[in-house]
C-alpha cells in the first residue's frame, strides 16, 4: 500500500499496489502495522457496504459524535464515487475545509477518514457498491450530519440529478 496525505490533517489516500500475474492480481488493502506507523487508528470493529442503484445518489455528510467518533477506510468496489470529507475539528488548521477524490475499482484508491471529519459521497455510475472498514460500532444516538450543500463548506460536487434521503437533506446548516 502507498499512503499520500490529503490537505486535511489525518485524512489519507491509500493506494493499492497490486501484484499481477496471469491469473489477475492480489493486493493488501489493510495492515495494522502500516496504519499504526502513520499514527492512524488501526482498529476495525465493523465492516459495512452500501449498494446504490442509480448514478447521482448522494449519501452524507455523516459522522459520529464523541465519545463514539469513528475513523473509516472507504473503497469503491463496483461503479464509481466522488468521495468527500469535511474537517469539523475546531482546533484543526483545516477546520471547515473539504477534500474530494474519485474512487473506482480500477484506480486502486481508498480514502482514510479520521474521527472528526464528516464523510459522504455521490455515485458517478449506477449499480455502485462501496465498502467501509469502521473503527467504532454504530451508535444511533451519536449519529450526526452536516448538509451536503452547506455554504459553510462550499463543496463542489459533480453535476447530477441527485437522489438524497430526507434525513440527509434535513441536516441543519453548520454555522
Amino acid at each position: 500500500m502507498r499512503f499520500d496525505q490529503t490537505p486535511l490533517g489525518g485524512a489519507w489516500i491509500v493506494e493499492l499496489e497490486p501484484q499481477a500475474d496471469e491469473r489477475g492480481w492480489f493486493a493488501r488493502m489493510f495492515s495494522r502495522e502500516e496504519f499504526e506507523a502513520r499514527g492512524l487508528d488501526p482498529d476495525v470493529v465493523h465492516a459495512n457496504t452500501s449498494f446504490n442503484a442509480t448514478a447521482g445518489t448522494l449519501r452524507g455528510m455523516h459522522y459520529q459524535a464523541d465519545p463514539h467518533a469513528e475513523s473509516k477506510l472507504v473503497r469503491c468496489t463496483r461503479g464509481a464515487i466522488y468521495d468527500v470529507v469535511v474537517d469539523l475539528r475546531r482546533d484543526s488548521p483545516s477546520f471547515r475545509r473539504w477534500f474530494g477524490i474519485e474512487l473506482r475499482p480500477d484506480n486502486g484508491l481508498m480514502l482514510y477518514v479520521p474521527a472528526g471529519l464528516a464523510h459522504g459521497f455521490q455515485t458517478l455510475k449506477g449499480e455502485t457498491e462501496v465498502s467501509y472498514l469502521m473503527s467504532h460500532e454504530y451508535v444511533a444516538s451519536h449519529s450526526r450530519g452536516v448538509r451536503w450543500d452547506d455554504p459553510a463548506f462550499g463543496i463542489e460536487w459533480p453535476p447530477a440529478e441527485r437522489i438524497i434521503s430526507e434525513r440527509d437533506r434535513g441536516f441543519a446548516d453548520f454555522a
